[in-house]
This record gives structure tokens, C-alpha cells and sequence, in this order.
């Protein structure tokens, strides 16, 4: 158990009850509907009171943590780490040596590294799940058939082309799974027809990389490229590094223009433009075009 549940449950700091107002407002996430968030309402209102206090939400939401209760749990022995590091580190950095004190920042900018990361896992998360009911309440879709059968030797170059824009660089192997490559085909192929009679989007950025910060620009990189190929209307991915230079070009193929418009209003989107502030040497460029959707169907079978 938690030591702290009602952490997880905690109220606006007023009478300490919500009313279904409060809790739509509180609650509401997007995907449920006000219907649906009047059936959860009632749901946990066990009093039947028609508000909400902390015992019963604690109650309704202790029912359901499963894994998460660990992460909770851990999440809150860090949060008390964190807060004892940072303490000492306030008492003791100005009379540390030069070195000691590089250590120390060393060290804090290593956990902020690590958090940022599993931030963005969890955004990136967020994101896909929210996708997918939305996609389920659009109705019934056609199950994912592999109706196209390619050669091995085919699939084996395409396999190979994406893998050779990143040559011995295991950060940037989006499908080097032969299951995540399946989903990919799989993918595409639902949407061959939805891209009859119609134009894609290319987007070309040019990002030249400060040579101390490359490695974590890979990984920033290679965290945005998987965020961005979950979403719907991302058709394509790819990324080349310029022979002896710290610039790559990044290729992305989106199913229309509004699609990557909504992509660059996502969080994992704004957390890859906020890092490249410092990434860069340069602002990045950005080139769009348009292309006949044949184009992308006949130069990827």
C-alpha cells in the first residue's frame, strides 16, 4: 500500500468535495464524454451524496492502480531522495573543490536527463492510449489483415534501406523488430486506400547538431521518432546523418498537411523543439511539399 494514498486523490483546496461540475472539470481528458464521466461520477459516489469526497475517490482509485502502485510508490521514495540530494547539495556545494563541484553538477544534470526521459515515455504514452479509443469510438474498422504478400528479398531491402539511414546506430533501428515491422505493413496497407486521389505531406529538417550535445540529441531524437510514428496520419519516418558532419536531415511523410499541424501541437513534439534550442548550432529548416499520394504507393512496394 502507499503511505500516502490520498496523494493520488487529492482534492481542490475549498470544502473538500466535488460536485459533478468540479469533477468534469477535474477529470475530463478528451476521450470521455460527459455521459461517460456522469456514469464514473456515480460510479465512486458510493454515499450517493452527489459529491465526491477524498475516501471515496481513494477508494474507487486504490481498486485500480495494479502495476502503478509500485510506480507510485517508487515516485514518491524519489521525490524524498531528490529533496535530501538537493538539500545537502545546497549545504555543501560552495565549500566543495572545483572538481567536487563538477561532480555535483554533473550528477544533477544526469537525473534531470533521466527524468525528462521517462517523462516523455509517459507523454508519449498518454498520447497513444488517447489516440486509440478515440479511434475505437469512431466505429467499426476493418481488422488488421496482412492482405499484400512481398517476397522476403523485397521486404529484406526495405528492411535494410531504412536500417542503412543509420549506419552501426541502434538509436535510430525504428524497425528492427520483425513484429514492429509487421504493424508498420500492416498500417500502411489500411491506409493505401484512404490515399486514393489524394496528396501527402513531406516535411524536410535540416538540424545541425553542437558536437557536445550529440548524444543526447540522439536520444531525444530517436524518443520523437518513436512518439511520431504511433500517431495516425504519420506515414513514414527516416533519418540520415551527413557524412563527417554533425547535421541530419530528417524525413517526414504525413497523410495531409492538418495531420502534421495537430503532430506539432503535441507535448513529445514541443518537448523535441524545446531540446533543440540547445541541441543546435542553428535554428533548424523546414521545408514542406506536396506529392500525389500514387507517388508514395508506387515508391514503397
Amino acid at each position: 500500500h502507499l503511505s500516502h494514498p490520498e496523494k493520488i486523490c487529492s482534492l481542490p483546496p475549498d470544502d473538500g468535495k466535488l460536485s459533478f461540475d468540479e469533477f468534469k472539470s477535474y477529470f475530463s481528458d478528451g476521450v470521455l464524454t460527459a455521459e461517460e464521466l456522469k456514469e464514473l461520477f456515480h460510479t465512486i459516489d458510493t454515499h450517493n451524496t452527489d459529491n465526491l469526497d477524498t475516501d471515496e475517490l481513494c477508494e474507487y482509485f486504490s481498486q485500480h492502480l495494479g502495476e502503478y502502485e509500485n510506480v507510485l510508490a517508487a515516485l514518491e521514495d524519489l521525490n524524498m531522495s531528490i529533496l535530501k540530494a538537493m538539500d545537502k547539495t545546497k549545504k555543501d556545494y560552495q565549500e566543495s573543490t572545483h572538481l567536487e563541484q563538477f561532480v555535483t553538477r554533473f550528477l544533477l544534470k544526469e537525473t534531470t536527463n533521466q527524468l525528462h526521459s521517462l517523462q516523455s515515455s509517459l507523454e508519449c504514452a498518454m498520447e497513444t492510449t488517447a489516440e486509440q479509443t478515440r479511434q475505437e469510438k469512431q466505429g467499426p474498422v476493418k481488422p488488421e489483415v496482412l492482405s499484400i504478400q512481398w517476397s522476403g528479398r523485397r521486404s529484406n531491402r526495405r528492411l535494410q534501406r531504412n536500417n542503412s539511414l543509420s549506419p552501426n546506430n541502434p538509436l535510430f533501428s525504428v524497425y528492427d523488430e520483425d513484429s514492429q515491422w509487421i504493424i508498420q505493413v500492416n498500417r500502411l496497407q489500411k491506409l493505401i486506400d484512404r490515399l486514393e486521389q489524394k496528396h501527402i505531406l513531406i516535411v524536410q529538417r535540416q538540424l545541425s547538431v553542437l558536437e557536445e550535445e550529440l548524444e543526447e540529441f540522439r536520444l531525444a531524437l530517436r524518443q520523437y521518432m518513436e512518439c511520431a510514428c504511433a500517431q495516425t496520419g504519420c506515414l513514414h519516418i527516416a533519418v540520415q546523418r551527413l557524412a563527417n558532419e554533425s547535421r541530419f536531415i530528417l524525413y517526414e511523410f504525413w497523410e495531409h498537411n492538418n495531420v502534421w499541424k495537430n503532430h506539432l501541437q503535441t507535448n513529445y513534439s514541443k518537448t523535441f523543439q524545446r531540446g533543440n534550442v540547445d541541441f543546435l548550432e542553428t535554428p533548424e529548416t523546414i521545408t514542406t511539399m506536396l506529392v500525389p499520394a500514387s507517388w508514395w504507393v508506387l515508391n514503397n512496394n
